[in-house]
């Protein structure tokens, strides 16, 4: 006992008393006395062997976690389609490369269920989105880094303006389509709230028909003259989609990259973060 206090720099009565304790605590008698000294228990010895490999996998982890240490582990992200396409798959190839001891696991979902995902601690990074005319609140717990904004306009359908002229702001556009159905996510309420929003600035209540999540069918029911709808501007679309630009307001789509607050500082969270923001912010091409 008092080699170990020696070694520890500490009295023998605090060795005996932690080691008391530790015998409380797994239930089980851990020395027994051999004539002047002490002998570890079968036990003991047992407790011993997994102290062993428990301080092992402390170090590991510590070093896991060191910010200067090479990046490895699983990041979860949960992102919309779009997200996903444009940011996080093209640095795949580089992170592959770089570092192979990161791995990613993707899920696709609306930021309602992103953030509720981050929530419970089920994904490490959510890729959400809002607009500009129907900002997000972001919780104070939650971390919110912009990667990118993208101009979206209104698809209609392509024989139902020909060649005229576009008129010149988002309300007269939208007027133009007052007596159309109109097309809103199934899965998020923003661009209903973009919609109805410069719907009021012509002084229309638009009539809801039909609801999509996915953007390649929302054109599949603009080409069938089912109804009018937001899309990306910066987007191809199909024969028979024609696209009138909103201004004054413009309606523009914020992408996001969020964390949990006090999580950025794991190495494979900070890589992808990094990798992210540089992406987002590199010319096209």
């Amino acid at each position: 006992m008092r080699e170990v206090a020696d070694e520890l720099g500490v009295t023998t009565s605090t060795v005996s008393q932690q080691l008391a304790a530790l015998s409380r605590e797994v239930g089980a008698t851990l020395i027994e006395p051999q004539g002047r000294r002490v002998r570890l228990t079968p036990a003991g010895r047992r407790l011993a062997e997994h102290a062993v490999t428990i301080l092992a996998a402390v170090d590991a982890a510590r070093l896991d976690l060191d910010p200067r240490a090479e990046p490895a582990g699983t990041v979860r992200v949960a992102g919309f389609a779009t997200a996903v396409r444009r940011s996080l798959l093209p640095i795949t190839a580089h992170l592959a490369a770089s570092h192979p001891q990161v791995r990613l696991r993707i899920h696709e979902h609306e930021p309602a269920e992103a953030f509720a995902l981050l929530a419970t601690d089920d994904v490490d990074l959510a890729l959400t989105y809002d607009y500009n005319l129907a900002p997000a609140p972001v919780d104070r717990t939650l971390e919110a880094t912009p990667l990118w904004s993208a101009p979206w306009s209104l698809g209609v359908p392509a024989d139902a303006v020909g060649e005229e002229p576009v008129p010149a702001t988002a309300g007269e556009v939208f007027a133009r389509f007052r007596g159309h159905g109109w097309i809103v996510n199934s899965r998020n309420t923003a661009d209903e709230v973009v919609v109805r929003a410069i719907a009021a600035m012509a002084d229309f209540e638009p009539r809801i028909a039909h609801r999509a999540d996915s953007l390649d069918l929302v054109q599949d029911l603009i080409v069938a003259g089912l109804g009018v709808g937001l899309l990306p501007a910066d987007q191809p679309t199909l024969p028979g989609v024609r696209l009138l630009p909103l201004t004054g307001p413009q309606a523009r789509l914020r992408s996001y990259a969020v964390t949990r607050r006090g999580r950025t500082g794991w190495p494979p969270l900070a890589l992808i973060l990094d990798l992210l923001t540089a992406h987002a912010s590199a010319p096209p091409g």
